[in-house]
């Protein structure tokens, strides 16, 4: 995979912090002198790197006129797991994995990673051919998740959920109209909760192969939350269960 670009302070600062062998070149806005700026640019030296100096103009023409907060930075790919086997062989413990089938908006996924990431799951799992990539917008809004959760794009949905329970982790597809609430779910063991776009919901093969359905409680005037709302509560719901402190 070629090098690409990223931005934004959380984003950045992340990918420093986690991998900076990966970080090529940094540009920020040269007229940001403030105590964020500051802090970053100390990040960056602790990593060994110097800024480039550059106008905001220039900035917005590398990122399309995207919020960049004056930090764009070049990078190669991080290696992470790129199949379930080895996302499950690194877990220690029960596996909590998050499935999304038709979930296609960057802001939407970018939150869902970074919830992931705040409730310690070890994946999230999307199809090739329903589902938005790993980009820009995406590693922004996940605040530096992207860079610590690994986002699995399969060819195959169904047999991926297959694979799952061959490991031994229970599927659940989240569905309003699922009979048992999610907190009747034993997510003690390892748990995959499924979820799909909202207005969409989830393919009918999707949810077929899925183990267990169960819905979250709602008790105002909407139908349905927000497919990144919606893996919070599920990914709360289990350290809930789990004890998680």
């Amino acid at each position: 995979m070629k090098p690409r670009l990223m931005y934004g302070f959380h984003a950045v600062k992340a990918r420093l912090r986690a991998a900076p062998q990966s970080v090529i070149e940094v540009w920020v806005d040269e007229n940001r002198q403030d105590a964020r700026m500051r802090d970053f640019l100390a990040v960056l030296a602790q990593a060994g790197l110097a800024a480039h100096m550059a106008d905001g103009g220039r900035l917005d023409k590398m990122v399309g006129g995207a919020r960049h907060q004056g930090v764009v930075a070049k990078v190669e790919p991080v290696k992470m797991a790129r199949t379930l086997a080895e996302v499950i062989e690194a877990v220690e413990g029960a596996p909590l994995i998050i499935v999304l089938d038709g979930v296609t908006d960057p802001h939407n996924l970018g939150a869902v990673l970074r919830s992931a990431d705040a409730f310690g799951a070890h994946a999230v799992i999307a199809p090739k051919d329903r589902a938005v990539g790993l980009n820009s917008t995406v590693e922004k809004v996940a605040s530096g998740a992207a860079e610590t959760v690994p986002y699995l794009m399969v060819t195959n949905l169904a047999r991926s959920l297959d694979e799952l329970k061959e490991f031994q982790v229970w599927t659940v597809a989240m569905e309003a109209d699922a009979p048992r609430t999610l907190d009747k779910i034993d997510a003690k063991g390892g748990i995959a909760w499924v979820l799909g776009a909202e207005g969409w919901g989830l393919r009918q093969l999707t949810r077929k192969t899925c183990d267990d359905a169960a819905r979250i409680p709602i008790s105002g005037t909407v139908e349905s939350l927000n497919v990144s709302v919606s893996a919070a509560i599920c990914l709360y719901e289990t350290a809930r269960q789990r004890g998680v402190k």
